[in-house]
């Protein structure tokens, strides 16, 4: 007795086979936005306050979940809404000669910044030649390029950070609008950490 014939198996018409491919590169484009909204997002470096870190140009991957569940590190560079104002120096406070801005003004912008946290809530900060004097203590910050002798590189007189604050400033201290002008950021303010840079090709690598 002959085994029963295998029924044969139907053939996609094309217009199935262009249907499934729109839901497959739909779902694609989906999950990528899902992805870029809630998880990870791409950023431009748009100026040179981050050199030589980080270049004009160059793209990182910025972790947008991560201050969910902890807060900002010494060292880590980070994406963020500077305060309304930042883009004219403003400071939400009236700083005496030798310190820098201790409090942002009380509105976030709608613009991203990219710069490191080089201190946070309760620490005593103070800055000579470009330099962080975090608690008293002379940091090392083997990555900054030298600031010039000049008033914005120069608050010798200390500040305290206020709770819930990050101080930013940028590895390229004598060409970075930071929080030496404009006040530390609350942490609602920050979007994420930069970990990786994927752009230019030669520049691939962890933060």
């Amino acid at each position: 007795m002959s085994a029963p014939a295998k029924p044969k198996k139907r053939k996609k018409s094309a217009g199935g086979q262009i249907l499934e491919l729109i839901v497959i590169v739909a779902i694609a484009l989906g999950l990528a936005l899902v992805i870029q909204a809630v998880l990870v997002k791409p950023y431009r470096i748009p100026s040179p306050s981050m050199e030589p870190t980080l270049d004009i140009n160059q793209r990182v991957l910025v972790n947008r979940i991560g201050m969910d569940f902890s807060d900002p590190e010494i060292g880590e560079i980070v994406v963020f809404h500077p305060p309304q104002g930042a883009e004219d120096n403003q400071c939400g406070n009236d700083p005496d000669p030798g310190q820098a801005c201790g409090r942002p003004t009380t509105e976030k912008s709608d613009q991203n910044f990219i710069k490191r946290v080089v201190a946070g809530p309760g620490d005593a900060l103070a800055i000579r030649n470009g330099r962080v004097i975090l608690n008293g203590k002379l940091q090392k910050e083997s990555f900054i390029e030298p600031c010039q002798p000049g008033q914005e590189c120069n608050f010798p007189d200390p500040i305290r950070v206020p709770a819930g604050h990050w101080f930013m400033m940028g590895d390229n201290r004598g060409a970075s609008d930071d929080s030496r002008f404009w006040g530390p950021v609350p942490k609602d303010w920050i979007i994420g950490d930069a970990f990786f840079t994927y752009w230019p090709p030669e520049r691939i690598g962890v933060l």
